[in-house]
């Protein structure tokens, strides 16, 4: 399975449908990723999407028969969390991936914040460099200026049959 964000042409506001939702994780913050894939360009893809909780909501109630049963796993994860970050997983037999049918998300990239970093006058040279070390063999396929993986969501649309 491939990232979506190299499949990408370039990084304008895009549409996806055949969504199907893998993981929900919850950090001690208000907002939530969700961890999902995607069928693009006829081939697997997986993304992560950055929400805060009143979108994961809207997502949850369209999850078709599963909507209830999501909200209900939800408000029992953050009612018993013990530890954060809190994961829910759907991507077993037991608990199989969780389509939103009829549903096209409309997403935009995000950016590493060092992309940013060079147009940004009067900073401290002491401050806390967060940057992959370049003789790892991570940085030789991490490119700062490319965005990343996760995406934000524009808006959510639902195809409507006749």
């Amino acid at each position: 399975m491939r990232r979506l964000i190299d499949a990408l042409a370039d990084d304008t506001d895009f549409f996806i449908e055949q969504v199907q939702i893998t993981a929900i994780v919850f950090d001690n913050s208000d907002d939530v990723t969700v961890w999902a894939t995607t069928y693009f360009d006829q081939e697997a893809h997986f993304f992560h999407l950055g929400l805060p909780f009143q979108q994961l909501d809207l997502l949850l109630r369209l999850a078709g028969s599963r909507a209830e049963a999501l909200q209900e796993d939800v408000a029992d994860a953050l009612a018993t969390v013990q530890e954060w970050p809190c994961l829910l997983q759907y991507n077993t037999e037991a608990a199989p991936p969780v389509p939103l049918p009829n549903v096209a998300l409309k997403l935009s990239c995000t950016y590493p914040a060092d992309l940013f970093e060079d147009e940004e006058e009067g900073e401290d040279d002491d401050s806390f460099d967060i940057s992959m070390n370049a003789d790892s063999e991570e940085a030789e396929d991490y490119d700062s200026g490319q965005p990343h993986n996760i995406f934000y969501l524009e808006d959510v649309f639902l195809r409507i049959e006749p």
